[in-house]
């Protein structure tokens, strides 16, 4: 395994050597697109990381847990989990330290605590990854991926839990 990406390089290398591309060119050149792409992002994970900690700070965050945790314990997520798997949309460092309290609070091995394992390793932080990637493109339909995406996040917690619950 550990020779996997100088394999690739020395491949990648070779290749260009043999298609006659100036390298060091090629290279500069794509990270000036880096760059640039880098800087065209910045806006929207601001505004992301903005709209995390309202949704915190503002209590919106504890109002959705106490409303939903009823209605996840019927579909089999234990109500522990309800703050986790709204915020982990949102913030991968903010779900992680809930991830930690169930975990202190429940101990390592407790139900709840590998059901919360299962789902933060499960899920992706859904509003950081779309700002970076639809930043670089033209497009501005973006209700549509995200809905898909929340929704199989939703599906997935589900058995997530459900798996932790046979196993």
């Amino acid at each position: 395994m550990a020779l996997i990406i100088p394999i690739v390089f020395i491949t990648v290398f070779g290749f260009a050597i043999f298609k006659k591309v100036k390298i060091y060119d090629e290279f500069s050149a794509g990270i000036g697109e880096a760059v640039k792409f880098s800087l065209s992002i910045i806006p929207c994970l601001a505004a992301i990381f903005m709209m995390c900690e309202l949704f915190e700070t503002s209590g919106l965050a504890d109002w959705f847990t106490k409303l939903l945790s009823p209605v996840f314990s019927a579909l089999g997520i234990p109500s522990e989990l309800t703050k986790l798997v709204l915020i982990k949309p949102f913030s991968g460092s903010g779900s992680l330290a809930y991830l930690n309290e169930i975990i202190e609070k429940h101990g390592a091995d407790s139900y709840v605590a590998r059901c919360a394992c299962v789902c933060f390793g499960s899920s992706e932080t859904v509003f950081y990854i779309s700002a970076v990637y639809f930043a670089g493109t033209k497009t501005k339909k973006l209700a549509m991926p995200i809905a898909c995406v929340l929704i199989s996040t939703f599906v997935t917690t589900i058995i997530a839990c459900l798996l932790c619950k046979v196993t």
